[in-house]
């Protein structure tokens, strides 16, 4: 029972490479053993379930002989481990100076809120359907702010 089970790690390009272990090792002791260095990046999905406990055993999670793990090599972890990707240093020095675009949803949501203050506060200036078009208004942002933050 404490033997040696066969696991076929599976890649994205469709490339396999069959990995030996003992059903008592945890994921972290998989990704350790045949990913040195790479932990970090390495993430492992088996049944549909993203595996992020590094302290499970095979074992608790049914993993079994001749079982499929699919292999995914992150690439935001490896930007952080210090590897360089000229694509993200010009992203970041974007994101320091806020364009007119970041600022276009708050200041919306900013004068949505003032009309519906007006709205309230002086009921006598808005008529029937000047009240509907602003709750048109308001269902409308809101589907496009859940759209667009809600991911």
């Amino acid at each position: 029972c404490s033997g040696l089970i066969k696991i076929r790690l599976k890649f994205l390009n469709d490339t396999e490479e069959v990995a030996e272990v003992r059903p008592e090792d945890t994921v972290g002791v998989l990704k350790s053993k045949y990913f040195p260095g790479q932990e970090s990046q390495m993430k492992f999905i088996y049944r549909g379930q993203l595996l992020q406990d590094q302290g499970r055993t095979l074992r608790s999670l049914r993993i079994t002989d001749n079982c499929v793990i699919h292999c995914h090599r992150s690439a935001t972890a490896a930007a952080t481990a210090g590897l360089p990707d000229p694509g993200t240093a010009t992203a970041d020095s974007g994101s320091l100076s806020p364009g007119a675009g970041s600022l276009t949803v708050p200041a919306l949501m900013v004068v949505l809120a003032v009309v519906w203050y007006l709205r309230i506060t002086y009921r006598q200036l808005f008529t029937a359907p000047a009240t509907v078009s602003l709750i048109g208004v308001t269902i409308l942002f809101s589907f496009l702010v859940f759209g667009m933050y809600g991911q």
